[in-house]
């Protein structure tokens, strides 16, 4: 064999060894990737990743009868999903990528691209709602005045009840208001108190919502809460809530909300009578 051939196939060789070297490498950037991606949207939404470790997938192969694991072998997974992660584990329902040679090989580059894009749209959704009142909303005293002592004022835009003390303090609760259409502004007085009130669903609530029930009685299933405390002859009031994390929301058909603990001491503390202003 001439030296100039022995020369050629050796370049040709350290060639080949050169591309194998860096393609495996671009593969192992692009698992890295993913595992990332998968860990940050793990930290964000309680999920588990789990990633087969590196000596398992060289003993499965080793273990091969051929020497190379099955094409459809995934290198990572997502178990235990909670909350919105139903688009990460579809994403995962195909291989990410397949062994060749014993080589982690990525997909298709435009399979990859769809799964990434399915990974950075559940990332990025929405969490689900916290079922606690925001610490911004809970009761506290503040600096207040321009009231009458014993005045309550709702600010529908600040989401704030005020009930006026003496001494240029009012007690401050958060409340839930009316939705975008449903808001109002304007002076009641209390006509009526109840507690664990019954609720009459008024008609035309009924004829937006038909699968409201005629009447419901009153008790901790019943939307108007522990108490409610009726503002003239509107159909407004001003109840409780088994719902505390829409306190500090728009949410109600103009009611105002308030948590139970919130309304049973507000209810204590007012008589019928008492001036409401509502303001926007």
């Amino acid at each position: 064999m001439s030296k100039r051939y022995r020369y050629l196939t050796s370049g040709a060789i350290g060639a080949a060894l050169m591309l194998g070297s860096i393609y495996p490498a671009a593969a192992d950037s692009e698992r890295a990737w993913w595992i990332q991606t998968l860990r940050e949207h793990q930290m964000q939404n309680g999920t588990t990743v789990g990633v087969t470790p590196t000596t398992q997938r060289r003993a499965a192969v080793a273990a091969s009868p051929v020497g190379r694991a099955p094409a459809s072998t995934t290198v990572t997974s997502v178990t235990r999903p909670r909350g919105n992660v139903s688009a990460v584990a579809a994403a995962q329902s195909a291989p990410v990528y397949r062994m060749v040679g014993g080589r982690v090989m990525p997909l298709e580059p435009t399979v990859a691209e769809q799964q990434r894009t399915i990974i950075h749209q559940a990332a990025v959704a929405p969490a689900a709602p916290s079922l606690q009142i925001d610490p911004q909303f809970l009761p506290t005293e503040v600096s207040f005045s321009g009231y009458a002592p014993g005045t309550i004022v709702i600010d529908t835009e600040e989401k704030y009840l005020y009930l006026a003390m003496p001494g240029g303090v009012a007690k401050r609760y958060g409340v839930g208001v009316g939705r975008p259409g449903f808001q109002w502004a304007g002076t009641h007085r209390i006509s009526r108190k109840a507690e664990w009130p019954g609720w009459t669903p008024p008609p035309q609530m009924r004829k937006r919502q038909p699968e409201l029930p005629a009447y419901m009685e009153g008790g901790p299933n019943n939307p108007l809460g522990a108490r409610a405390m009726y503002l003239g002859s509107s159909l407004y009031r001003i109840h409780g809530s088994n719902a505390p994390w829409t306190i500090g929301h728009e949410v109600s058909s103009g009611c105002i909300r308030m948590r139970n603990e919130d309304v049973v001491d507000l209810y204590e503390r007012v008589k019928v009578g008492t001036k409401v202003v509502v303001i926007r």
